[in-house]
C-alpha cells in the first residue's frame, strides 16, 4: 500500500508558477513509476507527466513548461508548472503504479489539489 498527499496548488494569475509536491508514505514508492494527471471542471481526467524506470514523458500541452522530477531519499514528486494558461485550471492529481499515460496504469492516487490559473 502506498499513501499520496499532494500539496502546493492555489491561486496564480497567467503566466505564474507554481510547484505541485507528492509525498508518499507506506510502501517505499522508489520501485512504482509516478504519473501526474489532472481533471478540470466538466471534464475528464487527463495525463499531465508520467516518469517510470525508462523515461519521463509529458501531455504536448504542458511540453516545455512543466517539469517533472522527483527525490526518492524524501518519497517525494514534484511537478514545476511555469507560464499557466488559465486552461491549467484543474484539480491535479498523483499516481503510483507502472508508469503509463493512462489511468488504469496507476493503483494508488492523491487526493487532489486544486490549481486555478486567473487571467
Amino acid at each position: 500500500q502506498v499513501q499520496l498527499v499532494e500539496s502546493g496548488g492555489g491561486l496564480v494569475q497567467a503566466g505564474g508558477s507554481l510547484r505541485l509536491s507528492c509525498t508518499a508514505s507506506g510502501r517505499s514508492f522508489s520501485s512504482y513509476g509516478m504519473g501526474w494527471f489532472r481533471q478540470a471542471p466538466g471534464k475528464e481526467r487527463e495525463f499531465v507527466a508520467r516518469w517510470s524506470a525508462f523515461s519521463i514523458s509529458y501531455a504536448n500541452s504542458v511540453k516545455g513548461r512543466f517539469t517533472f522530477s522527483r527525490d526518492n531519499a524524501k518519497n517525494t514528486i514534484y511537478l514545476q508548472m511555469n507560464s499557466l494558461k488559465p486552461e491549467d485550471t484543474a484539480v491535479y492529481y498523483c499516481a503510483a503504479g507502472v508508469g503509463g499515460r493512462g489511468s488504469y496504469d496507476y493503483d494508488y492516487w492523491g487526493q487532489g489539489t486544486q490549481v486555478t490559473v486567473s487571467s
